[in-house]
């Protein structure tokens, strides 16, 4: 795991490049399968009217590509990276900034084993010595990690295999792995053929806390705040509306652009929460907690060997000014 993980920020840093320039047009990261209320903004060209740019909105597997993708210059905003891919990025010495917190999500976000095993909770050592499938440097990645050490699992016994959730899904129900890990439809899709260990609930409980960012390289962020600050300031306005609504017909917007069927869509969406910008601005989040969950994040990736060093604090890889000034 720890070679891929390095070779992917050794990837990432190669490929850092600085993003001064005008922009009349920027590229957008976003995940499909992940129904978020800013996919309506996404679908009525709100974005675009309120930024004053061309958008193109790219979709991507998991914010491990994202991080790359920012690097060289072809991103410039990921809207739902996960925040262990972030800290993974940002430990390497990649120059990005948290910007928001764009949903928290415990019970979408989870490890599946195959039902043919009859594991559960009570009797998880079993797992040990067995293949899984991890999409490393993700969020799902950092569950998987603090599970295993909650139920005593040495890693080095398990056969690792690096897989995005749609493919270790796959794996999962081809029974070509005894557990996987993920997110979203590849998670949804794991359950049919398995259970979880540990609900949201009991995952919080031990302090594994899963949520994702808005994310961005600091030089175009200081080149570039006011469009910044209106990006987020239109995904806000779209939080607030669906928290106040849950809108029907908003769902099914949400549902086309992700590319879901409704009940698929409603499904993964009541597992998801959307904090308000004055929540996200609070202590809670980007007041002080999530620089010192980052740490968290970082220390647990270097103990369990997936990463080299970890930064000495993650105070500067959060930049809530645009934020604040959007509202």
């Amino acid at each position: 795991m720890k070679k891929m993980l390095v070779s992917a920020a050794a990837a990432v840093m190669a490929l850092s490049v600085s993003s001064a320039k005008a922009m009349d047009e920027i590229t957008v990261a976003y995940f499909l399968e992940w129904p978020m209320p800013m996919l309506a903004a996404k679908a009525d060209g709100t974005y675009e009217r309120e930024l004053g740019v061309k958008i193109n909105w790219r979709s991507f597997e998991t914010g491990t590509a994202m991080s790359a993708a920012m690097a060289s210059g072809d991103v410039q905003i990921s809207v739902s990276q996960g925040l262990p891919p972030f800290v993974v990025a940002a430990s390497a010495g990649q120059d990005i900034q948290v910007l928001d917190v764009a949903v928290s999500y415990s019970d979408n976000d989870n490890c599946v084993v195959h039902g043919d095993l009859e594991v559960d909770k009570a009797s998880a050592s079993e797992l040990a010595g067995k293949k899984v499938a991890v999409p490393l440097g993700t969020a799902a990645h950092y569950g998987f990690l603090r599970q295993m050490d909650h139920f005593g699992i040495d890693i080095a016994s398990l056969d690792v295999v690096n897989m995005p959730p749609p493919e270790g899904a796959a794996a999962l129900a081809q029974k070509a792995v005894d557990f996987a890990c993920g997110y979203g439809g590849g998670l949804t899709r794991m359950k049919e053929h398995g259970n979880v260990l540990l609900t949201g609930a009991e995952k919080e409980e031990l302090g594994i806390l899963v949520f994702d960012v808005t994310s961005a390289p600091a030089a175009f962020v200081a080149e570039n705040p006011d469009l910044v600050s209106k990006f987020l300031g239109v995904t806000a306005t779209t939080n607030a509306k669906w928290n106040a609504s849950k809108d029907e017909a908003m769902l099914e917007v949400i549902a086309k652009e992700a590319g879901m069927d409704l009940e698929a869509a409603k499904g993964a969406i009541a597992t998801m929460s959307f904090p308000s910008a004055e929540e996200q601005l609070s202590e809670k989040w980007l007041g002080g907690n999530a620089q010192t969950f980052m740490k968290g994040v970082a220390d647990v990736f270097v103990e369990a060997g997936s990463i080299d060093k970890a930064l000495d604090t993650y105070e500067n890889a959060v930049n809530a000014g645009p934020l604040g000034e959007s509202q």
